[in-house]
């Protein structure tokens, strides 16, 4: 019978999705800087038989731009392989005929350049720093208010990230904001959506139960996964507090120092060494 916990589970994966900010690098000025360890760590993956894939919320830039940013910080990583929410978003505009009010980072607005926004008619609110001003997000309500039937994605519902300089607000804190102010729930495009973990697996071929998520977000990245039939491992890097590991709901099937550390661990257990 095939050993269903951690570490022992690693022998049957198939595939392995990590999460980016806090996983593999840590964001801030210039490029950021890369955790210890986390270069050679996806070297290692890639030269394994496992599929491997990049699933994130981030939405301060292009999936190329983001992605040539990583290749600068040493990472073997091309865009087919990253999955962020801009992408997906944009294709359920287009199979629901809506047209767009962006509250984004000014980095992410080339994605929607060939997207219908006259007279929008749903809000799209993603992390868009310094741009959640009281004028930008007050402009974004009034959108909302007006509509007979309002509609908010959000690229993400993260509470917080951390930088090089510290930790920052992330989308959700405004996503909730416009919730209350607008009396709507919003529709989560981005991790922890079951159906944006789906569209990575499918990519992959592979089912839930044949994958791994390695992230250091409890509840977004692990408990999203978990949620949809993933192992989850938490990383004691990025935006982790060791207060994670009693959170009351979400519970990590493993917590790891850093992604070289899983690394190792997965590997070994594959008989590849550690």
């Amino acid at each position: 019978m095939a050993d269903t916990g951690w570490p022992g589970c690693a022998k049957s994966l198939k595939g392995v999705i990590l999460d980016l900010c806090g996983v593999l690098y840590d964001s801030g000025e210039g490029d950021g800087v890369a955790i210890p360890g986390s270069i050679e760590a996806v070297k290692r993956l890639k030269e394994s038989d496992l599929e491997l894939r990049f699933c994130t919320n981030e939405t301060q830039a292009t999936r190329e731009k983001f992605v040539a940013k990583l290749q600068r910080l040493g990472f073997d990583i091309s865009v087919s392989e990253v999955f962020p929410p801009a992408p997906a978003t944009i294709a359920v505009l287009k199979e629901r005929g809506l047209r767009p009010h962006l509250l984004v980072h000014d980095g992410l607005l080339p994605e929607f350049d060939a997207v219908d926004k006259t007279n929008p008619n749903c809000v799209i609110i993603g992390d868009a720093a310094e741009n959640f001003s009281y004028q930008n997000l007050n402009e974004a309500f009034r959108v909302l208010i007006g509509l007979e039937k309002p509609v908010l994605f959000s690229l993400g519902q993260g509470r917080y990230y951390k930088e090089t300089d510290g930790l920052k607000l992330d989308v959700g804190v405004y996503m909730k904001a416009l919730e209350y102010a607008c009396d709507l729930k919003a529709e989560v495009i981005g991790k922890p959506s079951p159906t944006f973990f789906q569209s990575v697996l499918s990519d992959m071929g592979l089912k839930p139960q044949e994958a791994l998520m390695i992230g250091d977000d409890l509840v977004n990245d692990v408990g999203g996964a978990q949620y949809c039939g993933m192992k989850g491992v938490q990383v004691r890097t990025g935006k982790y507090r060791p207060s994670d590991e009693r959170h009351p709901t979400v519970i990590a099937d493993a917590t790891v120092d850093n992604l070289a550390h899983a690394v190792d661990v997965i590997l070994g257990q594959r008989g590849r060494g550690a």
